[in-house]
């Protein structure tokens, strides 16, 4: 699969949260994210690890009972079943890739 870079087909995940699957293949999905300041992306775990990197922006992002001040190159991963979450310091855009590929995140028009 290939993809160009287009602006077009974000889709809101939650206030404040646009996403938009770039890529995926059998075993993995790619994914930006573009998040507001001020928005919360609530603890919540699902079996997929999601390993990411800060693009621009900063986040406050817990992964389990830590937490960490992302901020644009920084990256991590967290193991699927592990509980996370963020709070969105500044405009933020992240890349994230979820093993296994997450079903609710394939472009709904393929």
């Amino acid at each position: 699969m290939f993809a160009h870079a287009d602006s077009n087909g974000f889709r809101e995940a939650l206030p404040g949260v646009h996403m938009k699957t770039l890529v995926h293949g059998a075993k993995t999905l790619l994914t930006e994210f573009r998040l507001k300041a001020g928005h919360v992306l609530p603890r919540h775990s699902h079996p997929h690890e999601q390993t990411g990197y800060l693009v621009s922006g900063v986040l406050e992002l817990t992964i389990g009972d830590q937490t960490f001040t992302t901020r644009a190159g920084d990256s991590w991963c967290i193991p699927g079943g592990v509980e996370h979450g963020a709070v969105v310091t500044e405009d933020t855009v992240a890349i994230e890739v979820f093993s296994p590929v997450r079903e609710e995140y394939l472009p709904r028009e393929r």
